[in-house]
């Protein structure tokens, strides 16, 4: 359950978190998406810079194939009083779909792929034409930027920086819980609504607690500016529960792309051309299959900070992906905790790589691995194939059948019998015909 306050409600508790980030961190800036939660975020931030007399700033990765309307509610945003600088990013990044394991990724902003671009490039972003990061590089990893762009900013400003993010444990409870909460996550100063990445950056959640009603109420009462994609979502059948916003392929399949066509439809056929085509395919379709993509553990994480961080980063496009690996995680810890008395803060960042092979041993290095490597059945953590985990592998291959065939880079072997299958019933089903 979300924290009760008995004195307090949670707009004063945000409230009252953001006057001490202010008047605490030297530096702020606040990364933002265009969706509702981030959006109140940086809104109530407004208001305290405002009674303090303080600037700060805001960090917007556009991910170029997205709503009109996120990219209008942006641009509303950008008015706010006392933004310092607008970090409006429209460099060239590598995405993966939300279920990567069945589907390749994308650059979003490539110059190869200019004539498919859903829009022309923003006039005041930081592009590839006026970038001086000379960290930066084509096909950068959304998730390597962040990391790049806060140590950026802290050799820029100096002291201490925060990073104000938008995550709230109702959307996403369970990595803030059993994982993300407990005795060893690094905080400031004893603020469990903080964790640092490395000395002198830290991520902060003013809203943690905040529920999808304390979002509207605070939108209502408050009279905030608001994405007017949510209003369209509603109208079209979600609840304020389901309402969610994700690059094309991302988060929800079924509330998200089915949305998108729905409610732009014009936005959509541009996306079709630019994610789903031909020259996509050519491109990118070699690079991953089934999640084989290269990944990186950062210097500054050690491999349990690393699993936490491949969950959230998971669960910002993909909350239904998140929770299969979450629930997978969690069993694969309690039969440790039962069968050999291993508590969650037992466990080794690395054990002897030998048995972490064979399966006979628990680390959060075997658990990350699994997660890179995008284990739909979690294997490596030593699962069975289960038939709820072939329900839901059904549900994601019906939803991405056009991506995923036998000349994809498939290996895992059950995964190859279930396209298998699958063809050969379309085979069966076209000879009917």
């Amino acid at each position: 359950m979300p924290k009760i306050y008995e004195e307090q409600n949670v707009l004063d508790a945000a409230i009252e978190r953001l006057r001490y980030v202010f008047h605490t961190f030297d530096s702020i800036y606040f990364s933002v998406s265009g969706g509702k939660d981030s959006s109140v975020m940086v809104q109530l931030a407004e208001r305290v810079a405002a009674e303090t007399g303080k600037t700060y700033d805001v960090l917007y990765i556009d991910l170029e194939a997205q709503y009109a309307h996120t990219i209008a509610h942006v641009e509303e945003l950008k008015t706010l009083a006392h933004i310092g600088t607008f970090y409006h990013v429209a460099l060239p990044m590598a995405l993966r779909n939300a279920v990567s394991m069945l589907q390749p990724k994308w650059i979003c902003w490539d110059e190869e792929a200019e004539s498919l671009w859903v829009r022309p490039l923003p006039q005041d972003a930081i592009t590839l034409h006026n970038c001086s990061w000379e960290w930066f590089h084509r096909g950068m990893e959304f998730e390597e930027f962040i990391v790049d762009f806060a140590r950026w900013y802290h050799e820029l400003h100096m002291g201490n920086i925060a990073c104000g993010v938008g995550i709230r444990a109702d959307e996403s409870l369970n990595r803030f819980q059993t994982i993300a909460f407990h005795e060893r996550k690094e905080e400031y100063d004893g603020h469990h609504w903080t964790t640092r990445l490395e000395e002198g950056i830290y991520n902060f959640y003013p809203i943690y607690d905040w529920r999808t009603e304390d979002i509207w109420g605070a939108v209502s009462q408050l009279d905030l500016m608001s994405n007017e994609i949510y209003e369209l979502m509603y109208k079209n059948g979600l609840s304020i529960h389901q309402q969610r916003l994700c690059q094309p392929y991302g988060d929800d399949q079924r509330n998200g792309l089915d949305q998108f066509r729905a409610l732009e439809p014009e936005t959509w056929e541009k996306v079709l051309h630019r994610v789903n085509g031909v020259n996509f395919g050519n491109i990118y379709a070699r690079t991953t299959a089934l999640g084989n993509i290269k990944s990186f553990k950062p210097d500054h994480m050690d491999w349990e900070q690393y699993t936490v961080f491949l969950l959230e980063s998971i669960g910002l496009y993909n909350r239904e992906l998140m929770l299969h690996y979450y629930g997978k995680i969690r069993k694969f810890i309690r039969w440790f905790e039962k069968t050999e008395g291993i508590t969650i803060a037992d466990i080794p960042g690395e054990a002897d790589r030998q048995l972490e092979q064979q399966r006979k041993a628990i680390s959060w290095r075997r658990i990350a691995r699994a997660i890179e490597k995008n284990d739909f059945y979690m294997k490596r953590l030593s699962f069975a194939q289960t038939k709820s985990d072939m329900a839901k592998l059904e549900k994601f291959m019906r939803t991405w059948s056009n991506f995923l065939t036998r000349d994809s880079d498939v290996t895992d072997k059950d995964l190859l019998r279930l396209i298998e299958r699958r063809e050969l019933d379309g085979d069966q089903e076209t000879d009917a015909e």
